[in-house]
């Protein structure tokens, strides 16, 4: 069954997209130039790699317009499980979301103006202008710990539709439900308790494989929902 004909491998393939591109921004680049309580020097390793940074800046992009995709996927394979949660779903995993995305990209703009160093910025000496540059991903930062919220709540109804919809495993459906769950108790910690955020992170690590499931179920084994009944002559 190839993926045109299949709206469970299409799914899956918007999804795979967003999980190769999401850590070059989320994970990548913060290793690679960012350096933990010392803004000069991550002042300096943003001024010395603009491109890398940009492409940071792309991928957050990308991820936003692939989200939109995703969903309506999701959408198209769930509406006649449950159109409502099917549209819920679009909203608070698509729409929200992407929306945030395109604020990050706004904070990471700054953060880059400010570490080449604009010519309008000279009334601030570099002392300034390197706690500017923090305060710029420190913005981006707690961006995503509040899209971490979304990141939770758009899987209670997939969780729901994949449970209900007997074509896809419900323990899936189930793990959707803990996945959302530990992404909302990720995102309340790093709000109130942001010094346990890191340890939280990795306890809950084998609930947020629930995406990673369902990901691979539509990609390997697909989902075609049943059609849909005869209208009686």
């Amino acid at each position: 069954m190839n993926a045109v004909r299949n709206p469970g491998r299409v799914a899956g393939l918007w999804y795979l997209l967003l999980v190769l591109g999401g850590p070059l921004r989320l994970i990548y680049i913060p290793n690679k130039l960012f350096v933990q309580g010392d803004a000069a020097a991550t002042a300096a390793n943003i001024a010395a790699h603009p491109w890398l940074f940009r492409f940071g800046m792309a991928s957050d992009l990308l991820g936003a317009v692939v989200l939109i995709f995703l969903v309506l996927a999701f959408y198209r394979l769930f509406k006649g499980v449950d159109q409502q949660l099917a549209v819920l779903l679009v909203i608070s995993g698509g729409v929200m979301p992407a929306l945030l995305n395109f604020v990050n990209v706004v904070t990471d703009a700054g953060a880059l103006m400010v570490a080449q160093g604009a010519d309008f910025l000279s009334v601030f000496d570099q002392p300034q202008r390197n706690a500017l540059v923090m305060l710029f991903l420190r913005l981006h930062h707690h961006q995503i710990t509040a899209a971490e919220i979304l990141w939770g709540l758009w899987l209670f109804p997939m969780g729901a539709l994949a449970y209900r919809s007997r074509f896809v495993p419900r323990f899936i459906g189930v793990w959707l439900f803990i996945n959302g769950a530990a992404y909302v108790v990720l995102s309340l910690t790093g709000i109130f308790f942001p010094a346990y955020q890191n340890k939280v992170f990795l306890l809950s690590q084998p609930a947020l494989f629930g995406e990673l499931a369902i990901m691979l179920w539509l990609l390997i084994k697909g989902a075609q929902p049943p059609e849909p009944a005869a209208a009686p002559a």
